[in-house]
């Protein structure tokens, strides 16, 4: 018996480690990463970028937003994609607060045929690096 629990133990913490990994983005990507540095570049020469803003209209005004966004919070994402077709042929770049939930949100976007980019580091990184704020 007590090789039976050994052993899920040892399944349970590899499951929970490949968990975490995807979470975070590590692993099993559908998107790409882009840093805030890159994003902006790229957004100063290409016309062809959306940028999805993910956090809540609390954060938005606690912490700012970059200039020309779309707001649709993570939590609202899945059930409003149909709002987003019309940017389906850009390049989609999600922000959040830090990058996490722009990573969940990149995912979403990626299965339903949006080409996404997830900003890492998101509106944190992006003010650190003292990129303009709309």
């Amino acid at each position: 018996m007590k090789k039976f629990t050994d052993i899920l133990f040892w399944i349970l913490l590899l499951a929970m480690g490949v968990y975490i990994l995807y979470q975070k983005g590590y692993i099993l990507k559908n998107y790409e990463d882009i840093t805030v540095q890159n994003a902006y570049q790229q957004m100063l020469v290409d016309t062809n970028i959306t940028l999805l803003d993910v956090r809540t209209k609390e954060e938005l005004k606690t912490d700012g937003a970059i200039k020309n966004h779309i707001l649709v919070p993570i939590q609202i994402l899945e059930r409003n994609l149909d709002k987003l077709e019309r940017y389906k042929s850009t390049k989609i770049f999600v922000y959040c607060r830090s990058g996490n939930r722009s990573i969940t949100a990149s995912r979403i976007l990626s299965n339903a045929g949006f080409k996404s980019y997830n900003i890492q580091g998101g509106i944190i990184e992006w003010k650190k690096e003292k990129l303009p704020l709309r």
